[in-house]
């Protein structure tokens, strides 16, 4: 048995209001509409199916102003038609609605997301949108200076560009559209990006928990303000420095390695969906720090392609060619790779990506595995001892427990049980397959 998808629908009978389905299928992949099949694909013959046959093509034509190909076929069971659709390059609409074919649903597109669309389908992107009373001489000076300083040390701007008019520096940066700056020369070059797209900056909060938020920082300006505001505020407030000394020589060793969490960042400037008017959210706790913001993947991405080389495809080109040109991101993919080779470097579990629909986000682990954050966890010597030893292993048997401290099954079930709950560890299994896992992966 068929079921419905993507690309293929099921209806029983016909009815004109499909026609917003044939716009949803134009709008997405393309797909084909069953008539006269159920939700499985039985078919339970279709009455009228000759007069269908040449009715749906020409309501197709005259209403959503497209083609497809309808064929009618004959079975056992009966007849049943097959609507062919196919995608198609430019926006179709059903009396000015706008369908749009997402898993086996249909959907209205409506506000930020019809607008996300409409440009797609021109070729264009939000960042690339010009704005009208908006000229070079309203952006900051000072921003302009920034920027050339730090291109001139990357070198990925021609000399001439640097010593040339801030006008032609923003047309050389492709952030012009005829005589209207684009949004991205907004968010980039502007003083108060907010005033024309609202949501355009950062906050960070730290936590003891998810309810207990202690004290917040809201990092305003524009983008360039943003990235060096947000890693001084987080590096002299948020994030605590091990201090050591070689020689005379002070060293300081942050929680998180700094390029991991820069990188983050800059990521999350440079991909968030800035239509949506949420700001990046940094929430930094006890044993961990995570980077959120409103944005989605390329069609067919999974976290999978985040976690090895892939192509850059920046949700907003403008604004990452801008941070590429001035030295702070890459332009190969590369940047999720070395989040996580930074983090194993600095010796703290690899960060974890998640991607859910609207959000992404990264999160950094402590190594509280130490002989120092363990103290605050009230162990006995044996479970202290075995959370060091058995943590490069990244889990303890309960037979394994018993040999190395010498004690019987009911007092290691009680000592890994208290680790369990302190969630030191996690428990996997039952019985004679039970496992005692660390809850990151230190290999």
């Amino acid at each position: 048995m068929t079921s419905e998808s993507q690309n293929i629908e099921f209806k029983k009978n016909w009815r004109d209001e499909y026609l917003k389905w044939i716009c949803g299928f134009a709008n997405a992949y393309g797909g084909t509409m069953f008539i006269g099949q159920d939700d499985t694909g039985n078919v339970v013959d279709l009455k009228d199916a000759e007069k269908l046959l040449e009715e749906i093509p020409n309501k197709v034509r005259d209403t959503l102003g497209i083609l497809v190909d309808v064929n009618l076929h004959q079975m056992n069971q009966g007849k049943f038609i097959e609507i062919l659709v196919e995608q198609y390059p430019y926006p179709v609409n059903y009396k000015g609605q706008y369908h749009y074919r997402s898993g086996s649903t249909k959907q209205e597109l409506k506000g930020a997301a019809l607008d996300k669309f409409l440009l797609q389908k021109k070729g264009k992107r939000w960042d690339g949108v010009p704005v009208p009373d908006v000229s070079t001489n309203d952006l900051k000076q000072e921003t302009f200076d920034f920027f050339r300083k730090r291109a001139f040390r990357s070198q990925r701007i021609g000399e001439e560009s640097l010593t040339d008019s801030n006008d032609h520096l923003i047309e050389n940066l492709q952030l012009k559209e005829g005589k209207f700056l684009k949004r991205a020369s907004i968010l980039l070059f502007h003083s108060n990006p907010e005033k024309y797209i609202s949501g355009a900056y950062i906050k960070i909060g730290f936590f003891e928990s998810d309810s207990d938020l202690r004290y917040q920082d809201e990092i305003h300006g524009n983008l360039f303000v943003q990235i060096e505001k947000t890693t001084e505020l987080l590096f002299t407030k948020y994030i605590k420095a091990l201090i050591s000394y070689e020689g005379l020589n002070r060293v300081e060793t942050y929680e998180y390695p700094k390029e991991a969490i820069r990188e983050a960042l800059l990521n999350a400037i440079a991909h968030k969906d800035y239509s949506g008017g949420v700001p990046i959210q940094i929430s930094v706790y006890n044993d961990k720090l995570m980077i959120w913001n409103e944005g989605q993947l390329p069609e067919n991405w999974t976290v999978k392609n985040l976690l090895e080389k892939h192509a850059s495809r920046p949700y907003n080109p403008d604004i990452a060619n801008a941070l590429f040109r001035s030295g702070y991101i890459e332009s190969w993919g590369r940047g999720t790779i070395k989040i996580i080779n930074e983090c194993k470097k600095a010796g703290i579990p690899e960060p974890v990506f998640i991607y859910d629909s609207s959000d992404i986000s990264v999160e950094f682990r402590k190594d509280i595995y130490n002989e120092k954050d363990l103290q605050s966890f009230e162990l006995n010597k044996r479970q202290f001892d075995a959370l060091l030893f058995f943590k490069s292993k990244g889990e303890i048997l309960s037979s394994e427990y018993m040999k190395k401290y010498a004690v019987t099954d009911r007092t290691a079930r009680y000592d890994l049980s208290d680790l369990v709950q302190k969630s030191l560890l996690i428990k996997q299994g039952d019985k004679k397959s039970t496992r005692y896992v660390f809850p990151i992966n230190f290999r």
